[in-house]
C-alpha cells in the first residue's frame, strides 16, 4: 500500500492507522483527549465564562472507558512505528499517568518525560488549587534497547550550545495571530498546540524526509511544522469540521527549498568556534567598566567587571547570561542576543563583537597554516 503522505485522513484514528502498513512511520506525535472530567462551567471572578475544553470528543463515561480507548490507539501506533521510530504523547495530570502506564504495558521504552512550562497559563480563579502551569510530554522508543533518532547537536543549537534540558520554558500557548479562528472569530480548536512546541520535538527526533504521523491532527500544527522542516506527514482527524482549517493552514506555509546541508542537523561539527565572553574582555574587544545595555535600553544597563562578570545597577552580579535572565524576570536568556554596546549614537549587539573575534581567529589560523 502506498502511504497517503502529506494528507489528512478523516475518520477514527484506530481504524485509519490499522489500514496503514506496519512499521512504516518514523515518528508519531499524539495529542489525545485529556479526559478533563469537568463537572461545572468555569467562571472568572468577574463572572465571565471561561471557554474550557468541553467538546464531545473529550468526554468518557469512566476511567475504564478512557483506558480502553488509550490502549487501542497506542497499540495501533506501536504497530505503525518502524523499529527505529519513536513517539511523543502530550497530556495533563488528568491523563498522562494513565497513558504512561499503558505505554509501558505495551512495551514502549520511556526515554524522557518533558515538562512544557507555560509562560501564560490560565489562573485558578477559585483559588482552591495551584495554577496548572505545565503539561507533560512522554517520549518513548519502540522497545528497550531500540535505536532511535535524537539530534543532540540540534538541540544544543537551540539552547545556546548547552545540552537541552527536559523543562521547556520558552514556549507559550497558541495565541494571537497563531491561534486559528472560525468564521465567528472564536477559537477554531480548543486545544491547539503552539508551533514552537512541535518545531522542537520534530527537530529533535526526526530527519528530513521522515514520515511523521499525528493521529489527533486537530488544527494541523504537526503538518504545518513538518512542512517547514521538510518532513512528510500524515494526519488523522475524526472531526470533519477541523480538516478544512488544518488544510488551509498547511497550504499557507511557504517552506524554503530543500538544501541537504542546510536541513541536515545530524552533523557533530560546530559551525563556529565557541567564544567565551571573557575572551573578548582579555583581547580588548570590551573594557572593564564599560556598560552594556539590555535590549539596547539605556535605562537597563550593567557594567563589565574585570573578571568578565556583569554588575547591574541594583547590585545583582553574575555572568552575562545570568544578568540578562535577571532583567528578563528569570526567563532563560542568551546574553549574546540581548546585550548591546554603545558606539557613538548606535547600539550594536554584543554578538557582532563575538563574530569579529571569530573572524580574527580564523585569519590567524589561516596564516599559521601558510607559514
Amino acid at each position: 500500500m502506498e502511504l497517503p503522505l502529506n494528507q489528512i485522513l478523516q475518520g477514527d484514528c484506530v481504524d485509519r492507522m490499522n489500514q496503514l502498513p506496519a512499521q512504516s512511520v518514523d515518528l508519531i506525535f499524539a495529542d489525545p483527549p485529556y479526559n478533563l472530567q469537568l463537572q461545572n462551567e468555569l467562571h472568572r471572578p468577574n463572572m465571565t465564562k471561561v471557554n474550557a475544553v468541553d467538546d464531545d470528543w473529550d468526554q468518557f463515561d469512566s476511567f475504564a472507558a478512557y483506558d480502553d480507548f488509550t490502549q487501542s490507539w497506542l497499540a495501533a501506533c506501536k504497530r505503525l512505528l518502524k523499529p527505529t521510530g519513536s513517539i511523543w504523547v502530550i497530556g495533563s495530570y488528568h491523563n498522562i499517568f494513565r497513558v504512561g502506564a499503558i505505554m509501558q504495558n505495551l512495551g514502549f521504552w520511556i526515554l524522557n518525560d518533558v515538562i512544557w512550562i507555560k509562560t501564560n497559563p490560565m489562573p485558578n480563579f477559585r483559588g482552591v488549587r495551584f495554577t496548572n502551569a505545565h503539561e507533560t510530554l512522554i517520549w518513548a522508543s519502540t522497545a528497550q534497547g531500540a535505536r532511535y533518532t535524537f539530534n543532540h547537536q540540534a538541540m544544543k543549537g537551540l539552547n545556546d550550545e548547552k545540552q537541552m534540558r527536559s523543562d521547556w520554558w520558552l514556549l507559550s500557548l497558541a495565541t494571537g495571530a497563531e491561534r486559528l479562528k472560525d468564521e465567528n472569530g472564536n477559537k477554531a480548536h480548543s486545544t491547539q498546540k503552539p508551533a514552537a512546541l512541535l518545531y522542537r520535538l520534530l527537530l529533535a527526533a526526526s530527519q528530513p524526509g521522515d514520515i511523521v504521523l499525528d493521529p489527533f491532527f486537530g488544527s494541523g500544527t504537526t503538518g504545518a511544522v513538518a512542512k517547514r522542516l521538510h518532513r512528510n506527514w500524515i494526519g488523522i482527524e475524526r472531526q470533519e469540521k477541523y480538516i478544512p482549517l488544518a488544510q488551509q493552514r498547511i497550504e499557507a506555509v511557504q517552506a524554503e527549498p530543500f538544501v541537504e546541508n542546510t536541513f541536515d542537523v545530524r552533523g557533530k561539527k560546530k559551525t563556529a568556534p565557541r567564544v567565551a565572553f571573557a575572551r573578548l574582555l582579555e583581547n580588548g574587544y570590551v573594557q572593564p567598566g564599560q556598560k552594556l545595555y539590555y535590549q539596547a535600553d539605556p535605562a537597563r544597563s550593567a557594567t563589565i567587571k574585570p573578571d568578565a562578570r556583569l554588575c547591574a545597577a541594583d547590585d545583582f552580579e553574575g555572568t552575562m547570561h545570568q544578568v540578562a535572565r535577571h532583567f528578563a524576570g528569570d526567563a532563560p536568556c542568551n546574553g549574546w542576543e540581548v546585550w548591546f554596546y554603545q558606539d557613538g549614537e548606535n547600539f550594536i549587539k554584543l554578538d557582532t563583537l563575538r563574530q569579529q573575534f571569530r573572524d580574527t581567529i580564523a585569519c590567524m589560523e589561516t596564516e599559521t597554516k601558510r607559514g
